[in-house]
């Protein structure tokens, strides 16, 4: 009577085949980013967007000055008198390009805003790796636009 042998995965081929597991996952980790989607990182340039229009809007409204606030080191934004502060997502790397008389210090600066809608312009950059979107403030208009 012959016996059947059974067949099964020694050590070697497991310690092999978690090798390779391990190779894939070390290149395929980075490129994967830091873990913010081109979702969020395009959400966070409309919120930016929307109080820069915000701060538009209040400056034609009350026919007087408005800013947004940006501070950069926090990755949030205000628009005073409003006190709430706008978080930004912590993957989310943040550039600010304003006049510089809007510049507070290195991390903390603003986009200005006057009462017949024209601005100081500027940009804030919104990046993420490889991606990154710019939220543009036209000077002569106030115009605010995303760019991709």
């Amino acid at each position: 009577m012959m016996r059947e042998h059974a067949r099964g995965l020694t050590l070697l081929e497991l310690l092999i085949v978690l090798v390779l597991i391990g190779i894939v996952a070390s290149i395929t980790i980075p490129i994967l980013g830091n873990g913010v989607s081109t979702t969020q990182l395009r959400s966070a340039a409309r919120e930016v967007a929307a109080g820069l229009r915000t701060a538009r809007g209040q400056a034609i409204s009350q026919r007087t000055e408005s800013v947004l606030v940006l501070d950069v080191a926090a990755r949030a934004f205000s628009v005073p008198p409003d006190e709430r502060v706008h978080p930004i997502n912590r993957g989310i790397e943040l550039k600010l390009y304003t006049a510089a008389h809007d510049i507070v210090n290195e991390n903390v600066g603003a986009i200005r805003f006057y009462p017949d809608g024209g601005s100081t312009g500027g940009r804030i950059t919104l990046a993420a790796g490889e991606r990154k979107y710019d939220v543009d403030v036209d000077w002569l208009t106030g115009r605010v636009a995303i760019l991709e």
